[in-house]
């Protein structure tokens, strides 16, 4: 046997055994990572169920401003924030009708929105109300986002909306 036969025969034998604990142990992996989505899964229901909760106390007491919105198309003036203390004077994410602030359906809405309503915004989808601020009135409304970098990006837009029933 030759020098190269014999380097050749044992990178062989070294590395069989290297590509099978490779894969149980990626099996091993992916069999963790299954759990750890499965266990945010749960906690995601919970807190979905939470929300609901909060939110079901605020429309038995807001009846009157269900009755009142509109199921015409309408426009927004849309801008973006987040939950950082400078622009909420806290960061602990949690909105004026108690619910923690999420990406994708958090939005301030104007006094006369009742928390819980639905507005489909074109081109971004359907938000909740489920916050106010200081300067949103009229048809001003902010749009959670969680990075500063994405409310700047986002700017301030008109968009048509709808109450979604």
């Amino acid at each position: 046997m030759n020098i190269l036969t014999s380097i050749f025969t044992l990178a062989t034998v070294v590395t069989v055994p290297l590509h099978t604990d490779t894969a149980a142990e990626t099996h091993m992996t992916t069999q963790k990572e299954q759990k750890v989505k499965e266990q945010l899964s749960v906690q995601e229901q919970a807190q979905d169920i939470a929300r609901d909760r909060i939110l079901a106390r605020w429309k038995k007491k807001q009846l009157d401003k269900w009755q009142d919105l509109s199921r015409e198309p309408f426009t927004i003036n849309a801008s973006a924030y987040t939950a950082a203390a400078d622009e909420c004077g806290k960061s602990d994410g949690v909105t004026a009708s108690g619910v923690k602030v999420q990406e994708n359906r958090t939005l301030a809405c104007p006094q006369e929105y009742p928390f819980g309503a639905k507005i489909a915004i074109d081109g971004m989808g359907i938000y909740t109300c489920e916050d106010r601020g200081g300067a949103i009135k009229g048809n001003h409304f902010d749009i959670y986002m969680k990075t500063k970098q994405e409310a700047f990006a986002f700017g301030r837009r008109n968009l048509t909306a709808r109450v979604v029933f």
